[in-house]
């Protein structure tokens, strides 16, 4: 039976109190074949499947020092362990295996924190929260970042945070996290609380709030996101979301409550997960400010050995734009085969839509409401001419055409017989210095494209100590049908400079696009009689990238937004052959005949006559 099955659920949430006061206590475990659980009975030892001992918490290594920079990190969540800790019935090793597998793997998870979604305890007896206030002490000598919560079990069902005294308070209130370094601090009445951990580079706020807020706990919970108006917000909570069985969530009659008087109004809240119910389920409601707010619900109580402590592991990769999402049990995971019984086997891990799966988040632009980031100032041209720059361009005005390296090398425009004009816009990569570049809409054999001046001191170089040749640009969605548009080009071929290998009417340096829009750097090299190349990845369309080409006079290292490519020669290269003809900058050549501008945007353009570090490109 499912809670949001029973009879009973409608009347139930209307009130103060729910089904689950009657029914989420049962015994709603498969059943297997006796000869099948007496044949593996030795789970942990004799007796270990109706064991009532409550083990002692292993020892842990001690420290809790998540890399708050990394841009990868864990939340971990868990669900109601009420039946493991039930007057004399129950087991608290699943626990401590759960808790011990955070700590032991804190490090390589990244763990930053740890969410406890309520129903810790089946009967809310003082003895049930001695057994599990002791468990936790494991994490509170490694100073591990934690919340926990009040479920229907731990108090009086009935009753508001506004109960006053209770073993649940005083196992888990204020005094117990008092000294931790992410507890922000309780409501008056001690059930409700906040936590701040530092994760991807930034603070996040998670609010643990009671099984039934009051008026008062929900204005201090607004007066928490009041003081924390930047910080993105991840609500915890008993009750909330019910799923039916297809794994879709729908407010409970409590959760609509909590959803129109507070979740919805406050934009800072992105994710809210409770428990109480089952089966899990998700789904994606629309708050106020018309964002998405992912309503989660996670129970496993039902299952196998009360859910074994199951945790929930929420991967946050804030660089793809993700949260992956992993239900597994450390504690079954832990036993040998051998002595894994045919339901323990079941629970190593939980798949499914329901328990794991992937969430999409453009975090820049969920949060930009109350958190904006801050776009890059452009800088001047002076910030960017480091030593050994030989030309420097960039188009954000009327000199779009100049070297402002002062060296020369200006640039003037050229068309093909069917021209079309090069536009100035604002489109930019995120960390270019000039907010601005130049449109081109060319293709085969038509377009305008720039080159430098016949007298440019840059077309005799030969660069025989190394170079850097950086450019940013983007491609359109069509991009497809225009392979081989040179970004960047020198005049002159193979041929002219005597270079008989491959094709001596290749040009004798090009920083083209395949139709794939792979990045080539084809180059005739002064050491050799052949050209040599490197090869980015395929690069999406529709987004800007930086493109630095490194040469230190052995060798050529290839980087798209500051990372080295794959296909990197290691034949050496030194330097570039010339015919003393000029650079192209949107366009290619063949035999000396143009016969290919570029489609697409181009940003600043950058030459240096040495190898430079990537923390020295223009897009650092």
């Amino acid at each position: 039976m499912h809670e949001n099955d029973d009879p009973c659920l409608a009347h139930a949430m209307a009130s103060s109190a729910s089904c689950a006061d009657l029914h989420d206590h049962g015994d709603l475990t498969p059943r297997a074949s006796r000869r099948g659980l007496l044949r593996t009975a030795g789970l942990l030892g004799a007796g270990a499947l109706a064991s009532t001992a409550m083990a002692t918490p292993a020892q842990a290594t001690p420290g809790w020092r998540p890399d708050q920079d990394n841009q990868r990190f864990t939340l971990v969540v868990m669900p109601d362990t009420q039946y493991l800790f039930d007057e004399d019935r129950g087991d608290s090793r699943p626990l401590d295996a759960s808790l011990r597998w955070i700590l032991e793997r804190a490090g390589d998870e990244n763990i930053a924190f740890l969410s406890h979604l309520g129903d810790l305890t089946q009967n809310g007896l003082a003895e049930e929260f001695a057994a599990i206030g002791k468990a936790f002490t494991v994490l509170d000598r490694a100073g591990a970042g934690y919340s926990v919560l009040a479920g229907n079990h731990d108090i009086t069902s009935n009753t508001t945070d506004q109960r006053g005294n209770s073993p649940y308070l005083r196992t888990f209130g204020p005094a117990r996290f008092k000294r931790a370094k992410t507890y922000g601090g309780s409501s008056p009445d001690g059930y409700n609380s906040y936590h701040l951990f530092s994760a991807g580079g930034r603070q996040w706020l998670v609010l643990a709030l009671d099984w039934r807020p009051s008026t008062a706990g929900l204005a201090w919970a607004q007066s928490v996101l009041d003081k924390h108006a930047a910080l993105p917000v991840i609500v915890t909570t008993h009750e909330l979301a019910f799923a039916d069985d297809s794994g879709a969530a729908h407010l409970s009659d409590f959760g609509r409550q909590l959803w129109d008087q507070f979740i919805a109004r406050n934009d800072q809240i992105f994710l809210t997960l409770n428990g109480h119910f089952w089966p899990p389920g998700r789904t994606v409601l629309k708050n106020d400010a018309g964002h998405d707010v992912h309503v989660h619900i996670a129970n496993y109580q039902d299952r196998y050995y009360g859910g074994g402590a199951m945790i929930r592991l929420y991967r946050f990769d804030l660089a793809r734009g993700c949260v992956d999402v992993e239900t597994i049990s450390p504690y079954f995971q832990g036993l040998p085969a051998a002595r894994r019984n045919e339901l323990a086997e079941l629970e190593i891990e939980l798949t499914g839509d329901a328990n794991r799966f992937s969430l999409d988040i453009d975090f820049p632009a969920r949060f930009a409401g109350f958190a904006p980031v801050k776009p890059r100032d452009p800088r001047p041209a002076s910030k960017v001419l480091v030593p050994g720059t030989l030309a420097y361009w960039r188009f954000d005005g009327t000199e779009r055409a100049a070297d402002l390296s002062g060296n020369g090398n200006d640039l003037i425009a050229a068309a093909l017989a069917t021209a079309s004009p090069l536009a100035l816009t604002a489109e930019h990569h995120p960390d270019q210095p000039a907010h601005a570049s130049l449109r081109f809409s060319g293709g085969r054999n038509k377009g305008s494209y720039l080159r430098t001046v016949d007298s440019a001191p840059l077309n005799r170089l030969t660069l025989e100590r190394g170079y850097t040749i950086e450019a940013f640009l983007k491609l359109p969605a069509d991009f497809d049908a225009h392979a081989w548009c040179g970004v960047v080009t020198r005049g002159g071929t193979g041929g002219d400079t005597g270079k008989t290998g491959d094709d001596p009417d290749e040009p004798s340096a090009t920083l083209n696009l395949s139709s794939g829009a792979e990045l080539q750097w084809a180059v005739f090299p002064r050491n050799l009689n052949k050209i040599s190349t490197n090869w980015s990845h395929l690069l999406p369309l529709n987004t800007w990238w930086h493109v630095a080409v490194v040469n230190d006079g052995t060798h050529t290292v290839m980087y798209v937004d500051g990372c080295p490519v794959l296909r990197n020669p290691s034949t050496p290269a030194a330097g570039l052959v010339t015919a003393n003809k000029p650079w192209l900058l949107g366009a290619y050549h063949y035999a000396n005949v143009v016969e290919q501008t570029f489609y697409g945007w181009l940003g600043d353009v950058r030459i240096v006559g040495k190898a430079l570090r990537p923390d020295q490109f223009l897009n650092s």
